[in-house]
């Protein structure tokens, strides 16, 4: 059975509803919450792929995302071992922060349904085509400048990238594919989380459209699976040349 990291930020924030799309791919999840203490993975070995979750602040905010160099390090591990690796909402904005990316702390929120918009960048690229005029839903802390030379997949009709895809076999997302309206209803009850202000009329909005939102969930997995081949498994480390060139 495969496995992957999973790197929980918030109670409320878990996988959701691509949780249960990977169960039915015979994956496996191992959750690690740097939030109540727990230590990240020191390696890739064990696992076939790596999923960074949302969070309740920027990532710029090193009083209450401490851990947040570690994250940055877990990342290139997994890139180094050529291990898949999806960021969804704050992990889309630590894979944009290790492709290059400056990390901000304004704006403090950003949510609302939005329609996604292909970029030449994202030409050809499963998720990119998949999603190309869809809605699809935002909720994320703080910002990501994206460095020269690393062009989204995917905008928003106001420019502001939603995907990137920094190497081929790593995604960072800023829409949440996972969420579903039970875990918004968390997000608003969960103590000492950091919700928008407008997050009653976000709920609301998502009920309505909740079957618009598990069908983006479909399509995001799908296209996942296809272009990072999620069901290939990748225990057996890489093997790296000693030999100095």
């Amino acid at each position: 059975m495969k496995n992957y990291a999973v790197v929980q930020h918030t109670y409320s924030e878990f996988l959701g509803l691509i949780e249960t799309q990977l169960e039915k791919r015979d994956i496996g999840f191992s959750y690690y919450r740097p939030f109540v203490g727990q230590g990240l993975p020191g390696s890739a070995g064990q696992f076939d792929g790596l999923w960074l979750l949302g969070g309740a602040w920027p990532t710029a905010d090193q009083d209450n995302n401490p851990q947040v160099p570690d994250e940055l390090q877990l990342i290139r591990i997994f890139q180094k071992a050529r291990r898949p690796v999806v960021g969804l909402g704050m992990g889309g904005l630590l894979v944009a922060q290790v492709a290059g990316g400056k990390a901000a702390m304004e704006p403090a929120y950003t949510s609302g349904f939005v329609t996604a918009r292909k970029t030449s960048a994202g030409a050809g690229d499963a998720l990119a085509e998949a999603l190309d005029g869809q809605r699809v839903l935002t909720l994320y802390h703080g910002a990501v400048a994206l460095p020269d030379g690393l062009e989204p997949i995917l905008v928003d009709d106001e420019g502001r990238w939603l995907a990137v895809r920094p190497d081929p076999l790593t995604y960072g997302l800023l829409f949440r594919p996972e969420m579903k309206p039970g875990m918004l209803e968390d997000i608003i009850m969960e103590q000492g989380h950091n919700p928008p202000p407008g997050i009653t009329e976000l709920l609301v909005e998502a009920r309505r459209e909740w079957s618009g939102m598990q069908k983006i969930t479909d399509q995001v997995v799908m296209a996942l699976v296809t272009e990072l081949q999620l069901m290939q498994e990748r225990r057996k480390m890489p093997v790296f040349s000693l030999k100095m060139e």
